[in-house]
């Protein structure tokens, strides 16, 4: 028989091994939030993988605004040094299929955390989307052709 400070011993640790093991579970899971922030929309004509930020995209009309990243898949090669990543809010004219880059960044990690460099345009300018870039990518997916 256990004596009584030994059993208070033994019961706390009974108790409390499940707690440990469920909170232990609860922080290492991912996420949700976390893992629906970027989607997936396709690739560059060079590999890049392009992801949507779903929570960035406003319509209005027939234009959307909407931030796009895009993970580079090998590193480029700058001034400031190896640009892994960017990020780019653009305006989209679904009815022209034009495109307008408002802002955008440059990252050194692919996660894009790191700045390298940072750009806000002062009038967005509508162009074409070149084939096969990110603007394209974009366009597709947001302003899909009837």
């Amino acid at each position: 028989m256990l004596r009584p400070a030994r059993r208070a011993v033994a019961c706390l640790a009974a108790v409390t091994a499940p707690v440990a093991t469920i909170t232990v579970a609860l922080v290492a899971a991912p996420s949700p939030a976390r893992a629906q922030a970027l989607r997936p929309i396709g690739t560059t004509a060079t590999g890049n993988p392009v992801l949507l930020e779903p929570r960035s995209v406003r319509r209005a009309g027939d234009t959307v605004t909407a931030t796009v990243r895009v993970r580079f898949a090998k590193p480029t090669r700058t001034p400031q040094g190896e640009v892994r990543a960017s990020r780019t809010i653009a305006r989209f004219d679904c009815a022209r299929r034009q495109v307008a880059v408002v802002e955008n960044w440059y990252f050194t990690d692919e996660r894009g955390t790191v700045e390298s460099s940072h750009r806000k345009v002062g009038i967005p300018g509508w162009s074409t989307a070149i084939g096969g870039s990110m603007t394209a990518v974009a366009l597709e997916h947001l302003c899909p052709t009837r």
